[in-house]
């Protein structure tokens, strides 16, 4: 079977290639139907991600967010037409110990190995979580960025400490936002409180019980957990500020990527023996956690649906393109590609 991938070769710069690709009994075939754009993406677009990561993973499919629909299951147990979240992370061992996403054998689709702007996408059959036909695809495009903070809360479950009166979450974006509202979800009963810089996107977060501009935090407000979304080298100015507004014996989850090594205050650290929880993408039991969330709290779809900034109808190179360039524009939310090339 021949299939068609759309590949960045340079930045700026999509080709179509061809790949033959040969049916076998232990892979399924999705068409994908709605994808999302990621950061991630956009440093390749753009060739920010640096020269020699370009030369080393460029060309390759970008987009690792996004479902789809059944073309082929040979053994059946999918009906063609069923809609499926599709997860990039693609383990090659099992480790009793190390969760598949750390595991550094693991290839992740759009980070050098093809994502998901093909025509039909080969993918392991533990690859793929049933969606049922309920859930909104524009929302369940950037289901994956959901499993993220999922992730990241599970993690914080089996390290930190059980009074959980107080969350702060530092970060006044997609990821913020997301995390902000599963923690409200999760934990109805604790206090979530939203940190960031602009004014406008904090006025998103009504569901969480305050937010603060960073430059004005009452002095003696205090939190007992802290999850950091912000990245890029705000993280550091993030991090450090949280060190100075939490609990002793506390926990910072960092979620937040940078491309540069951050300072943070180590001293405070150690003198109020906070944890640093260290989390990164995550892999199908994430997955499965969250679409079984979706089901059980259909009000978080209703507030995800705020998240979608866009929509876009992609049948060219040119649409790829000209989606890339008006997500480069965005200030809030995802941009969803109906892909129909």
């Amino acid at each position: 079977m021949i299939n068609q991938i759309y590949r960045l070769v340079s930045p700026r710069q999509f080709e179509i290639t061809y790949e033959r690709e040969t049916l076998s009994s232990d892979r399924i075939i999705v068409r994908p139907t709605h994808l999302s754009i990621c950061a991630a993406d956009q440093r390749y677009y753009t060739g920010t991600r640096g020269k020699e990561a370009m030369s080393k993973k460029l060309p390759m499919s970008l987009i690792h967010e996004g479902i789809g629909k059944i073309v082929y299951d040979p053994e059946n147990k999918f009906k063609t037409g069923d809609l499926v979240v599709m997860i990039p992370n693609t383990p090659t061992e099992k480790d009793d110990i190390i969760a598949e996403n750390y595991l550094r054998s693991s290839k992740f689709r759009s980070s050098g190995f093809d994502g998901f702007m093909q025509d039909y996408v080969f993918l392991d059959r533990d690859r793929v979580v049933l969606l049922g036909d309920k859930i909104n695809p524009y929302v369940a495009a950037f289901l994956e960025l959901v499993t993220i903070s999922v992730h990241a809360i599970t993690r914080f479950e089996k390290r930190a400490h059980s009074r959980r009166n107080v969350f702060g979450v530092w970060g006044d974006g997609n990821l913020g936002y997301i995390t902000a509202l599963l923690l409200k979800t999760i934990y109805k009963d604790s206090k979530v409180y939203v940190f960031g810089k602009t004014e406008y996107k904090l006025d998103h977060f009504s569901f969480v019980d305050d937010t603060f501009q960073i430059d004005n935090i009452p002095a003696d407000l205090r939190v007992d957990h802290v999850f950091e979304c912000v990245g890029g080298k705000g993280s550091q100015y993030a991090i450090n500020q949280s060190i100075d507004y939490i609990n002793p014996e506390g926990s910072i989850s960092i979620l937040g990527v940078s491309e540069y090594l951050v300072e943070i205050n180590t001293r405070m650290i150690l003198e109020k023996g906070i944890v640093v929880i260290g989390s990164s993408r995550s892999g199908r039991d994430d997955f499965v956690k969250t679409v079984n969330l979706l089901q059980t709290y259909p009000v978080l779809e209703d507030y995800l649906e705020t998240l979608i900034g866009s929509t876009n109808v992609v049948r060219s190179i040119q649409d790829i393109l000209n989606v890339f360039e008006k997500d480069l524009t965005r200030s809030w939310g995802k941009t969803i590609l109906e892909w129909k090339i």
